[in-house]
């Protein structure tokens, strides 16, 4: 009977040790952050309709991170066609139906007050199928044709976002892609010839791929003062308020450039100029700190993982998470060109929420359902 007990209490114990509580308690801290922070960068509107919907998308997120994270990520395999048809099928119908958001590209499907942003969701069904396309080729990576085939796995998706057009998200899509690569083991016969080809091939890609606006954003980024009062003019000001706080901020609500709305597209893009103006350097470090600990988490947990399929979806959310980190910031403080990506759990867009709960919540099922490695200790 005693061992019996000891028993069930040994196996309680296995299942609560499976739960990443650590990164769902940072997950809901970060997403708490976000909405708080939306919530002084609109206050000057006179409406909390955006603290709602960014409310309302952290409910249904945690919802969707919790269903995914008890549900066995490795049944995704047997119905990987089906989603790769469907994100095919969502970036069509954006452009077809789709409405253009700020930054000119027709990325939105509305719904009357509602808006989606299928490349948001894109994002997740690639790691998805892209991550079981590798662990199926894994050994055959360095084989020219199953390469191709890769390739083509992504051309697809980029492409049809490159048509709205949606540099941001194309950017993002192929970070993830060159990272679970470079984990799959990619020969360096591959990488070193594409990175030299990249970079002979940026001028061209400058003049002749890039549209006017485009171009005008990269010429900014050198040098904001050649348009300051128009494409330079969001950097300026991000910088100025990013400045203003200082070391510890000027305060919640406090901010000069945010209350005096000088600030543009502060709840979305430059959000965390508006978190650096009011909680200063010591602020701003704690996020990105706190943010890079989720990301590595991901990165832990790919590295734990028993299997290759899990170990690729943790690397291609963390990959996702550390790209939108890296440019969002960059973009912030002056130090990568301004592409409208946005900050994970803290931009307001209730889509970018739900989505990046959703990848939380895979790579949470990737710990949850891994096979534990000394079982026998419990009992």
């Amino acid at each position: 009977m005693r061992k019996n007990k000891i028993k069930k209490y040994g196996e309680r114990a296995l299942m609560t040790k499976e739960f990443d509580w650590f990164l769902f308690i940072l997950t809901l801290v970060i997403t708490t952050i976000g909405i708080f922070i939306i919530y002084s960068a609109t206050r000057t509107t006179g409406s909390n309709s955006n603290v709602i919907v960014q409310s309302a998308a952290g409910c249904i997120g945690v919802a969707a991170m919790l269903f995914l994270c008890f549900f066995d990520y490795e049944q995704f395999g047997n119905i990987v066609k089906y989603i790769y048809l469907f994100s095919v099928a969502i970036l069509i119908l954006v452009l077809i139906f789709g409405t253009s958001g700020d930054w000119g590209a027709k990325s939105w499907i509305r719904f009357g007050s509602i808006g989606l942003q299928p490349a948001e969701l894109a994002k997740v069904c690639f790691i998805l199928t892209f991550s079981y396309h590798l662990s199926m080729v894994e050994d055959k990576v360095n084989d020219i044709k199953v390469l191709l085939g890769l390739l083509l796995h992504i051309a697809v998706l980029v492409g049809l976002i490159m048509l709205e057009p949606d540099l941001g998200s194309a950017l993002v899509f192929m970070f993830m892609f060159a990272c679970m690569l470079f984990i799959a083991k990619l020969s360096y016969k591959y990488i070193i010839p594409v990175i030299a080809l990249v970079g002979i091939s940026l001028p061209l890609i400058y003049n002749f791929v890039l549209d006017e606006y485009q171009k005008l954003r990269i010429d900014v980024f050198f040098d904001p003062n050649i348009d300051p009062l128009r494409s330079g003019y969001n950097v300026i000001q991000s910088k100025i308020a990013v400045g203003s706080g200082q070391l510890w901020g000027k305060g919640f609500m406090q901010g000069t450039q945010n209350q005096m709305s000088i600030l543009p597209t502060k709840s979305t893009d430059f959000i965390f100029s508006v978190f650096s103006e009011e909680f200063g350097f010591v602020g701003a470090a704690i996020l990105v700190i706190l943010l890079f600990l989720l990301i590595m988490r991901c990165f832990k947990a790919a590295k734990k993982c028993e299997n290759s399929y899990g170990s690729f979806i943790c690397v291609g959310v963390g990959a996702m998470f550390l790209f939108h980190v890296f440019e969002n910031v960059g973009m912030c403080i002056g130090l990568m060109p301004v592409t409208g990506i946005p900050l994970p759990f803290i931009s307001y867009g209730g889509t970018s929420l739900v989505t990046n709960m959703l990848a939380i919540g895979l790579v949470m099922s990737v710990t949850y359902h891994n096979k534990p490695r000394i079982k026998v200790d419990v009992y």
